[in-house]
């Protein structure tokens, strides 16, 4: 579990501080009163970050800071000092942010920036630049807010890393650079990716007012003038990314089924389609599959036990399928699945193993197990019969499964 230190000389606020953020988050919160205490937690833990008043008893003077980054700590400043110079001095150290103490929103803002940076793990940055040194204070920054960070020299070089790093959140972009300048970059990258999926901020000196324009219009989501400053910065960079995480957000509500977390029936069939067009007649087969008298569980047990069969098939169906694979509830109890780059009899395998397990992992319901089974059919996609007739076979399969007997698989 992460923990997190505050340093702070007012009691009450550092535990009022500590107890939300606790409360907020769940992590383990520890609170130092003056700079000794803080040096006795900083030898015993590594904190995911530091939250750190700059006026305490035996360090008025901002000296906690030093000493907290020199220990490779994270640091966020929380200060009631809002003289201007300072700050600025402040802002040119290694911390992630100087927070002015005022009230309640203060410490709000300080708890969304922490959730902040606790998402900032799962994204990463693609720099590029043609200034090593530049490049270094830029992947610099970014790691300081857990961002994980490539950077490269030009365009050509951004291409490259960005098809074998299918799953960069961002790219940084300056506009002059040789082989390929920053412009041209942003439409070529707008070739393979919208905004939706990479986010792309590009960064110029350039006193031409048409750079600007020309970035935007090309596919940028952001232009930032040279030269910025840290906060500046840092806004854009986790307004940007917060942008990207609430559109995939909507768009996963839109493509997701709310009980199961499986792909939706809408999502499955725009799915199959651009697949079909571009698998090189990669052979694959159709599964529909459904739980066995799954009305009578309904009746005798109640919907929510329902609910909790449909999920448990679900979880089963997705650790027991390859992650090319795509598993889809249609809705009710019905599933369909589609095994890629696959034979009839590896296709029948592993339903049969699928439906084994179903049968040997009861629920537990107020207690009780409760058994339940599962029927599925199969159909071996045919290119000349077309996608909705390879469903239509499935479904027939399904149907001669429950007509045997159920609690099996027909092909």
């Amino acid at each position: 579990m992460d923990r997190i230190l505050i340093v702070e000389d007012n009691q009450t606020l550092a535990k009022l501080t500590a107890k939300k953020i606790k409360d907020a988050i769940g992590c383990e919160v520890d609170i130092a009163y003056k700079l000794s205490e803080a040096k006795l937690f900083l030898k015993l833990y590594k904190y995911f970050v530091t939250i750190l008043d700059i006026n305490l008893p035996d360090a008025p003077n901002g000296e906690i800071v030093d000493y907290t980054i020199s220990k490779g700590q994270k640091v966020i400043v929380l200060s009631s000092n809002i003289d201007k110079e300072f700050r600025n001095k402040m802002l040119k150290k290694n911390i992630i942010d100087y927070v002015n103490k005022a009230g309640m929103d203060d410490i709000n803002y300080i708890i969304h920036t922490i959730k902040r940076l606790k998402n900032n793990q799962k994204h990463k940055i693609l720099v590029v630049d043609d200034s090593v040194v530049f490049r270094n204070q830029m992947e610099g920054l970014l790691k300081n807010l857990f961002y994980t960070v490539y950077s490269v020299a030009h365009g050509e070089e951004a291409l490259n890393m960005l098809q074998t790093h299918q799953d960069i959140s961002m790219m940084i972009t300056d506009y002059n650079m040789p082989v390929m300048d920053g412009l041209t970059l942003v439409y070529e990258t707008r070739k393979l990716y919208n905004k939706n999926d990479l986010c792309i901020i590009a960064l110029s000196s350039n006193n031409d007012e048409n750079i600007n324009a020309l970035f935007l219009k090309g596919g940028a989501n952001d232009y930032i003038k040279k030269p910025f400053s840290k906060e500046e910065f840092y806004c854009r960079i986790h307004n940007s990314i917060e942008a990207i995480e609430n559109i995939q957000l909507i768009t996963n509500y839109a493509n997701r089924d709310f009980l199961t977390g499986l792909y939706n029936r809408r999502y499955f069939f725009e799915h199959m389609q651009k697949y079909i067009q571009n698998n090189n007649n990669e052979k694959f087969a159709v599964v529909m599959i459904d739980i066995d008298s799954f009305k009578s569980i309904n009746d005798k047990y109640g919907h929510e036990v329902g609910d909790e069969a449909i999920i448990h098939l679900s979880e089963i169906l997705s650790s027991n399928t390859n992650h090319r694979d795509l598993v889809a509830r249609f809705g009710g109890d019905e599933f369909c699945v589609v095994l890629k780059n696959i034979n009839r009899f590896s296709a029948l395998d592993i339903m049969q193993r699928i439906i084994s397990k179903v049968q040997n992992s009861p629920i537990e319901i107020q207690n009780k197990l409760l058994p339940f089974s599962v029927s599925a059919g199969i159909s071996i996609y045919n290119e000349d019969d077309g996608f909705d007739e390879a469903i239509n076979q499935a479904d027939m399969m399904l149907y001669k499964a429950k007509q045997n007997g159920k609690n099996q698989v027909m092909i």
